[in-house]
């Protein structure tokens, strides 16, 4: 999939510029372009079975998302927005039912080992900050990407032809004040569609 030069700079120009860049393209790790919404099961052998991604189970029923963009920079920074994660089944279908706020994990490949088409896949996620989710499915990220120990992903985290990184949206479990335990990532609702090779956006 090709992303227009309009699209990516409308992509970059959203909000201020990011911290240690020129503006522009320099810098850009990643960018997605569109999404697709989650079915719960698929097949494996002729039966179902849970469809599970990058070791995240999926949500229960039927989940959609109407739009999605988001830019991934070097730095681990991230400016992304979704519209319309909404279920798609069950008696909540056409609401956000319980979920209340999102979660991006973005899960990175290894080298490419001929003949596989793709490297092994990270199962340790780059997480975002929480953010709202609101009545219509609308959600916006402005932040950083981050493992469990504060790095951000590495530059050798996949391209964006056969050998993809993987970046869900997932449901979140809020942080608790009173016992300090983190906002923990639960099950994946939909997941970016990366726009072109990450080479198109770096200078």
């Amino acid at each position: 999939m090709k992303i227009s030069h309009a699209l990516l700079a409308g992509l970059l120009a959203a909000g201020t510029a990011f911290a240690g860049h020129d503006g522009g393209n320099r810098g850009v790790l990643f960018v997605f372009d569109g999404g697709t919404g989650n079915q719960p099961f698929r097949s494996q052998a002729g039966a179902p079975v849970l469809n599970t991604v990058a070791g995240v189970p999926p949500g229960g029923a039927p989940w959609g998302i109407t739009s999605f963009t988001a830019v991934i920079k070097d730095t681990g920074e991230i400016r992304a927005r979704g519209t319309g994660v909404l279920l798609w089944g069950a008696d909540g279908i056409g609401t956000r039912a319980g979920p209340r706020q999102v979660i991006l994990s973005l899960f990175c490949r290894g080298p490419v080992t001929p003949p596989a088409s793709a490297g092994a896949l990270n199962l340790v996620p780059f997480n975002s900050q929480p953010v709202d989710l609101d009545e219509d499915g609308d959600f916006s990220v402005r932040g950083w990407l981050t493992d469990a120990t504060g790095a951000t992903p590495p530059l050798t985290c996949g391209d964006s032809l056969d050998n993809r990184p993987i970046l869900l949206v997932r449901s979140v479990t809020p942080a608790n004040p009173t016992t300090g335990a983190p906002a923990t990532p639960g099950a994946w609702f939909a997941a970016g569609i990366i726009a072109g090779k990450r080479d198109r956006y770096r200078d």
